[in-house]
């Protein structure tokens, strides 16, 4: 770990360069669960956190049974892997019951109560997060670090602008340090702790809910340590607004080649988070490949229901595998004209759909064959 053992400094003698290429930490690989790198050559990897408890599954089967087909849904979408809260010994438990049947490595997240983690360890979860400083003393950590060993699953240290160190937060407080460096600071000396434990698997997140601060915290940690980062700007906001943030703040770390793992945090569903980050990371050139949507807003000329055609086939569209381009366009304007690089598309047309290939017409159709003729088209491809 470079300069793990060093005051975490700004200084362009102790830069890194323009190189952020960081070694590779593993998640996964025990039971059934697959294998994936984080950093180093590795694709950036998609993840998401599950938005409720699973401290009730052996009294509610149906529940445990849905979520399991949910990680396979996100997994089909594109995520690689889903974070849990875990607040008790019964999430604990039901954590290590949902991993026991996915194959999507799974994080649980501890804070305050370090047996958590011990008790997440038994069972196939493949990374634990842990803010080291709210964990309690050095020997609970260590007793973390020890069990993560012999389990060979790793850690993630978060850290967010709301759980700062004391002292770093009163240097902010006084105006004598700002968010970013302290954040960037507080990351420095759990690596070194864990460093000190003989600990490499480990990798670093620092969020803050301001787009600027998140980009500056993770540009000067880059800059010193190889260390894997999962980037996120934390409590990002509804669906909108933290897309819009996100995107910001993934553009300009990832061009930078920054970031190894993404999580777009929305007050909204695992789904829309996943497929949130699909689409940044297909925009940043980083995860090309798969179907690409192309749709119209939709106006008073449609002659087709662009908006519940999507919500009906965006997901499918997304599992699969192919790599094409779908035009979805409400009507002629819109349709094999502005849609007409599109491999496959669907457009309105006064009272009929048309399905057209290349700007090419294949099908002109009643509105009530519209899926039918669409399925059977895009099977063809």
């Amino acid at each position: 770990m470079e300069n793990a053992r060093i005051d975490f400094r700004f200084a362009a003698d102790n830069s890194r360069g323009a190189s952020f290429m960081t070694k590779t930490v593993y998640l996964g690989g025990s039971g059934r669960v697959r294998r994936i790198g984080i950093g180093g050559r590795e694709p950036v990897s998609i993840q998401t956190m599950w938005k409720e408890g699973v401290d009730d599954l052996d009294s509610n089967p149906l529940k445990f049974k849905r979520i399991v087909s949910q990680i396979e849904e996100l997994e089909s979408l594109g995520c690689d892997i889903v974070r849990f809260a875990v607040p008790d010994q019964e999430s604990a438990k039901g954590l290590c019951k949902i991993a026991a049947e996915s194959s999507m490595p799974l994080v649980a997240d501890i804070h305050f109560d370090w047996r958590l983690a011990l008790e997440c360890l038994k069972g196939d979860v493949a990374a634990i997060r842990i803010n080291p400083g709210n964990i309690g003393s050095r020997e609970r950590v260590e007793a973390v670090v020890s069990a993560c060993k012999e389990k060979g699953a790793a850690i993630r240290i978060g850290v967010n602008s709301g759980s700062l160190p004391q002292d770093l937060r009163s240097l902010v407080e006084e105006g004598k340090l700002g968010r970013a460096q302290a954040l960037a600071k507080a990351a420095a000396r759990e690596c070194q702790v864990f460093d000190e434990l003989g600990f490499n698997q480990v990798v670093v997140s620092m969020k803050a809910s301001s787009v600027q601060e998140t980009v500056e915290c993770n540009e000067a940690f880059a800059r010193q340590f190889d260390i894997p980062l999962h980037i996120g700007v934390t409590e990002a906001g509804p669906l909108i607004g933290g897309v819009v943030k996100s995107t910001l703040a993934f553009y300009r770390l990832l061009s930078q080649g920054i970031g190894n793992t993404i999580r777009v945090s929305l007050s909204s569903s695992p789904k829309n988070e996943v497929i949130a980050g699909r689409e940044i990371l297909r925009e940043c050139g980083k995860r090309p490949g798969g179907v690409q949507i192309v749709s119209c807003p939709r106006c008073g000329r449609q002659g087709f229901d662009v908006h519940s055609f999507v919500e009906r086939w965006e997901s499918r569209l997304l599992a699969s595998k192919k790599n094409v381009t779908v035009a979805i366009m409400g009507c002629a304007v819109n349709g094999p004209g502005e849609g007409k690089h599109a491999d496959l598309g669907i457009a309105g047309a006064g009272g009929k759909v048309i399905i057209f290939k290349k700007g090419k017409i294949m099908r002109t159709i009643d509105q009530k064959d519209a899926d039918n003729a669409f399925e059977e088209e895009f099977n063809s491809l």
